[in-house]
């Protein structure tokens, strides 16, 4: 299948999500956050990526809610953070998410981290937030596959989505391998690697071959690996540019080029994996 703009994923819970969206961390709360939200609406995205750490929550529901885009049209997610685990707590974090983005529902409820000793409890709680209707779809982030092992062992209802960093630098196989085989969407957060690889003579290499930037390269591999990204900015010129990567599509000799990137495992946060 040709992706487009327009192409999503299905989940399985049979939620469709789009392959591409905007993130927004480290967007600034109030004009910052909000500018960038109505911008990238209005170029076409249908896929914003929020969470309670990010502080933007409101700012996202405000420019959803004004956009003029019906509801059922934009998917959006948002994230338990670490401080919030345990049953009681997350339902208590996700009603509070709700009212920060004046929002009936979200699209995707996350665990934004796998916190040791609360995570089964945890994944009931999240059971409970689908159950109830306020997520369309929950799943987590950062789990490796010995935190995807252990939370399928007990779950009633699976994760449908995985939110890892990814890129060619961090090409995160054998996640995305085990999700693959249960069912679950990869999704790749800090595929650009927070602009510390964009200027490596590779990446720059495979671009010039197809007029493309860098940039858009990264998001285009991410793509092609079958996996959903969220490229974040709050430039429009970048929202822009990151939103044109379904005019090209990358040969078997870029890929074997950019496959070559992953010895160097460059994670440009905490590596989850360290996690028991």
């Amino acid at each position: 299948m040709a992706l487009t703009f327009q192409s999503r994923a299905r989940l399985n819970n049979g939620a469709e999500m789009p392959y591409l969206g905007l993130g927004v961390y480290q967007a600034r709360p109030g004009g910052e956050a909000e500018s960038a939200i109505r911008c990238a609406l209005e170029e076409g995205y249908r896929l914003i990526d929020t969470a309670k750490l990010y502080g933007n929550e409101a700012d996202v529901g405000k420019a959803v809610r004004e956009s003029g885009v019906p509801r059922d049209e934009v998917f959006v997610t948002t994230k338990l953070w670490n401080s919030d685990h345990g049953y009681d707590e997350t339902l208590k974090a996700c009603a509070r998410s709700l009212r920060t983005l004046g929002l009936e529902y979200v699209d995707l409820y996350l665990i934004h981290w796998p916190v040791e000793g609360h995570r089964p409890e945890t994944w009931k709680a999240m059971e409970a937030v689908y159950a109830r209707g306020w997520a369309r779809a929950v799943g987590v982030g950062n789990y490796m596959v010995h935190h995807l092992e252990e939370l399928l062992d007990g779950a009633k209802v699976p994760p449908a989505v995985d939110q890892v960093e990814m890129h060619p630098f961090l090409p995160q196989r054998e996640v995305r391998a085990f999700c693959g085989e249960h069912g679950i969407l990869t999704e790749a957060y800090s595929p650009l690697t927070k602009g510390r690889r964009l200027g490596d003579h590779r990446v720059a290499s495979v671009a010039r071959r197809h007029g493309k930037t860098p940039a858009q390269v990264l998001i285009r591999w991410c793509l092609q690996q079958g996996a959903a990204a969220i490229p974040k900015s709050v430039r429009p010129e970048r929202i822009r540019e990151n939103r044109d990567v379904f005019d090209f599509e990358l040969g078997a000799e870029d890929l074997r080029e950019l496959d070559s990137l992953h010895g160097t495992d460059l994670h440009t946060g905490w590596d989850p994996s360290r996690s028991p």
